[in-house]
């Protein structure tokens, strides 16, 4: 038994980092377009539709539990990652447009500290002293990857409290998502998320009196950028992954984005990387090295108990 567990674990936490490298770009795609940030929202969502059913389609359910919601508690279980993500979004891109990558990412990826409350107060999570500390690590290590290009300004203070809320937003996310990977699988999550998620920002940017259609080939692009390589490939990793990991491991693992974001804020808007960054970066990985061996490790044991299925 122990030996598809610990299997079924590192293919997750292998798949769960693929996702987080590839969020990681959200926010300097986010920056990139020249849309409002409800609309990029929108068509992040939209534009996922297809290939996420066709994910569906080929991803088969795990097989029914006793424990297995039916009827309303099932539409409920699939529809509140999608209503949990648009919150998040619609928080998370308008925060990044009005302050800086760097703010914007590390205060949204505050979620491991919800996260891990959550985990250990609602669902009895076992939270050992190994693993806050690795957590402490990598949250410090975040902090100062960010702390180079985070700025204290009143202008910027909206933006930075948006972002804030953003990580309580993610870190509700996570817990729903794994809660509905327990009967489902990564496509039918993620296919229900950007369906249900879709038509809230839409109404949310037609609300906001943003323009709703791209005006450019690069903006297209940007938006397809989004759809597939952050909400398809990112998204959808992380929701395969927390079928297989518990949530506070992923929400750990998930810290690898900051490092990537910031990277690309470098050499793309030239926001500088300073030597406290470097450092940050070791620390982050650092951690998420050790939450990801002590998470194998349960798994060997057979302490791990994933899902079958996709």
């Amino acid at each position: 038994m122990s030996e598809p567990n610990e299997k079924s674990a590192l293919i997750g936490l292998l798949v769960l980092i693929m996702g987080a490298v590839a969020i990681g770009m959200a926010a300097p795609l986010v920056k990139l377009s020249e849309l409002g940030p409800q609309t990029v929202g929108f068509w992040r969502m939209a534009l996922a539709i297809p290939f996420a059913f066709l994910w569906m389609q080929f991803d088969r359910d795990p097989p029914r539990k006793p424990d297995t919601p039916s009827g309303w508690k099932r539409w409920l279980y699939l529809a509140l990652p999608g209503l949990l993500f648009a919150g998040d979004l619609a928080f998370w891109h308008a925060g990044i447009k009005i302050t800086s990558v760097a703010n914007a990412t590390f205060l949204a990826n505050l979620q491991p500290v919800f996260v891990v409350l959550a985990a250990w107060l609602i669902f009895k999570e076992q939270i050992t002293r190994q693993f806050m500390f690795a957590a402490g690590l990598a949250v410090a290590g975040a902090s100062l990857l960010s702390a180079g290009n985070i700025t204290v300004a009143p202008e910027r203070w909206p933006g930075d409290v948006l972002s804030m809320a953003t990580a309580v937003w993610y870190a509700a996310y996570i817990l729903a998502v794994r809660q509905a990977r327990r009967f489902a699988s990564t496509g039918t999550v993620i296919f229900f998320t950007v369906l249900v998620c879709s038509p809230i920002l839409g109404l949310t940017a037609l609300g906001f009196g943003e323009t709703i259609l791209p005006g450019s080939l690069t903006d297209w692009l940007v938006l397809i950028g989004l759809a597939v390589g952050v909400q398809i490939i990112g998204q959808g990793g992380v929701a395969f992954g927390l079928g297989r990991v518990p949530a506070p491991v992923a929400s750990i693992i998930i810290l690898i984005q900051p490092v990537v974001a910031s990277i690309a804020g470098w050499l793309m808007f030239g926001e500088a990387f300073a030597p406290i960054q470097y450092a940050g970066a070791a620390l982050v990985l650092t951690g998420v090295w050790w939450v990801q061996r002590k998470s194998r490790t349960a798994a060997s044991r057979g302490l791990a108990k994933p899902p079958p299925g996709g």
